[in-house]
């Protein structure tokens, strides 16, 4: 009896002992009960994680974050990092993910892309060491066979800003961003997502409504440069002609003063051709000014919808313009 008391009291004081050790490795796991503890997300949150096909890790990673769809003057609050760009999301460990309203419906799914861009930050900070190290090899190896000018002039800005969270940015807009990924890649974001290419396809919707504005301004700009040319050379046509009437005008006022009407008259119809050349070659300019001025007002209009779209998305303090 003695020698079983003795063992069942070692065994306590091992249990008791041992109750820190597990508690420090089991630390996240605490940490997640705790946080996802009576937690019921919105069901706006809840369509976001389902939207973006976030499996149940994913979905964990996301609602542990207690995420909250922000107006501007809570998104301001919430997401106080100074950033030259615009920011739709902010992650804070420990806190939680902060999703800005987009309330323009042309950019449908961006509220989706942003909110699994965030998770894939909460993802990030859980890797360990060597893990990281893995991913960090697989994005790089990615982003350096990447053909895509505005992730590279993104990526770019962040290593502008600070070098060393490149690696985690990355981590988010490829696994968002980008359709055809490397197949190990490719496997490892199957850790968040039951089907990643939709949420690449609300990324490439959105940014589509950008980008073919973009390009039918740059198309007008091309237009309206070569019009610009023409108008230009042909006023410029207009002038030595003139230049010429007038000295042809002068000649026949010469031959008509001095009596030599038969020159006068033999010079009359070849003048009033070029008269008539002349007055065809200002309609022809004025037909092209009016085409101009009305593919400036096509252009400024398209021009101020993607300003439109910019401004809907635009959470800076103090937004620079758009030119």
């Amino acid at each position: 009896m003695h020698r079983t008391r003795k063992l069942v009291g070692i065994l306590v004081v091992v249990a008791i002992l041992s109750l820190p050790l597990i508690a420090l490795i089991k630390r996240q796991d605490i940490f997640d009960w705790w946080r996802l503890r009576g937690y019921v997300p919105t069901q706006e949150v809840a369509n976001l994680a389902t939207n973006t096909s976030m499996n149940a890790f994913g979905r964990k990673l996301f609602y542990v974050n207690h995420p909250k769809v922000d107006n501007l003057a809570a998104f301001r609050v919430h997401c106080t990092d100074s950033e030259a760009s615009i920011v739709l999301g902010c992650y804070r460990t420990n806190t939680g993910i902060f999703i800005y309203d987009v309330n323009d419906v042309r950019l449908d799914g961006i509220q989706e892309v942003t909110a699994a861009h965030e998770m894939l930050h909460a993802g990030y900070d859980r890797l360990s060491g060597s893990e990281r190290q893995r991913v960090n090899t697989l994005t790089a190896q990615a982003f350096a066979a990447l053909d895509d000018e505005r992730i590279k002039s993104t990526i770019e800005q962040y290593r502008r800003k600070d070098p060393t969270i490149v690696p985690n940015e990355l981590h988010s807009i490829l696994a968002t961003e980008v359709k055809d990924l490397p197949a190990e890649l490719e496997t490892y974001y199957q850790k968040y997502f039951t089907d990643r290419a939709r949420v690449v396809a609300l990324s490439k919707q959105y940014e589509a409504e950008f980008t073919k504005r973009k390009n039918r301004v740059d198309a007008y700009d091309t237009q309206l440069a070569t019009l610009k040319a023409s108008i230009e050379s042909s006023e410029k046509l207009l002038n030595e002609q003139l230049k010429d009437l007038k000295a042809s005008r002068t000649e026949l006022e010469n031959l008509l003063s001095s009596g030599q009407r038969d020159q006068y008259n033999a010079s009359v119809p070849g003048f009033n051709a070029n008269v008539s050349s002349y007055n065809q070659l200002v309609r022809g300019v004025q037909a092209q000014i009016t085409q101009y001025n009305q593919l400036v007002i096509e252009r400024n209009e398209l021009a101020k919808e993607i300003r439109d779209l910019t401004d809907a998305i635009d959470t800076r303090a103090e937004p620079q313009e758009i030119r």
